[in-house]
């Protein structure tokens, strides 16, 4: 019989650096949220990838920054906080930007660790730069840090992906498996449709709006029809954001409602019925139970 093995592995890098994009691509769903803005990632989501006989768990970091207000604060600790529980650390890097001011303050931070799981560099968007150029700036990383491996990778396209999870796989610790073999991510349902009507916010409203909002889902209810009712509720500071969310004449809610409404029916595979209020709650990031349903420590923001 076949020796099963399992482990954690946290993705960590900077925000936007594709983090979200390479976990959905090793899992083979979408378990977390991927946009164009940065610090899209606030919980530790985690996505579940089997490779032979080794069950792999992605623990999705927030990207880490320099934190300013309370929930950045909540969200770099919980960044390191899944770093330090994993088996294996990959730290990722966008291959056109190089070695930022921010990754090297992240590898002067993993050489302070004395954590003895072993750290891979994963260089990404490698379909951005010259192979010289990608050459270079792997030796210029490698300098800085004895990584244990570097992998070339476009997390979109999946090229290098296989090679970096059949490594990962091969590092794992020996042992059961932590969930089902056909269980993708360990957070509820509940909390992944609250994500992906955030994504289809964030997507839509661009510039428009802060990161001053959040998604609860109120009610889940699911139907003899074998279909879904979801309720959620769309937080925002103030009433000028409420008119934004909404858009003239409520058209800014339908098309975000419909998109969300679509990928939600999609992932559960079956229909889903979504209804959205958007609610103005001026003190949401000061407010503790909003922190415990991102999967976040109110007390790591102090």
């Amino acid at each position: 019989m076949t020796e099963t093995k399992a482990g954690f592995v946290a993705l960590i890098g900077e925000p936007n650096a594709g983090k979200s994009t390479l976990l959905n691509k090793m899992v083979g769903a979408k378990v977390s949220i991927v946009t164009h803005k940065v610090q899209t990632t606030r919980a530790r989501i985690r996505g579940v990838c089997m490779e032979g006989a080794a069950q792999i768990v992605f623990v999705d970091t927030p990207g880490i920054f320099r934190p300013r207000r309370r929930l950045d604060r909540a969200m770099v600790t919980a960044a390191w906080g899944g770093a330090s529980d994993a088996d294996i650390i990959v730290l990722l890097i966008e291959a056109h930007r190089g070695l930022t001011e921010g990754v090297k303050e992240i590898i002067a931070a993993l050489k302070e660790r004395d954590g003895q799981q072993p750290i891979a560099l994963a260089i990404n968007k490698i379909d951005k730069v010259k192979a010289e150029a990608l050459l270079r700036l792997a030796e210029e990383v490698n300098g800085q840090f004895p990584f244990a491996k570097t992998f070339m990778i476009s997390a979109e396209r999946g090229h290098g992906v296989d090679d970096l999870r059949e490594w990962l796989a091969g590092e794992l610790p020996a042992g059961p498996w932590f969930y089902p073999e056909d269980q993708i991510a360990d957070l509820p349902m509940r909390q992944i449709a609250a994500e992906i009507t955030r994504e289809k916010l964030t997507l839509r409203l661009h510039e428009e709006l802060p990161y001053q909002m959040t998604v609860e889902t109120e009610k889940w209810e699911d139907r003899p029809d074998g279909s879904t009712r979801i309720d959620q509720l769309i937080y925002v500071v103030r009433d000028g954001h409420k008119g934004i969310v909404l858009g003239k004449g409520g058209e800014t809610i339908k098309s975000i409602s419909k998109a969300a409404r679509e990928e939600m029916a999609e992932f559960l595979g079956h229909p889903v019925h979504l209804f959205l209020q958007v609610k103005v709650r001026a003190n949401w990031l000061e407010d503790s139970e909003r922190y415990t349903e991102m999967g976040l420590d109110f007390k790591d923001g102090d």
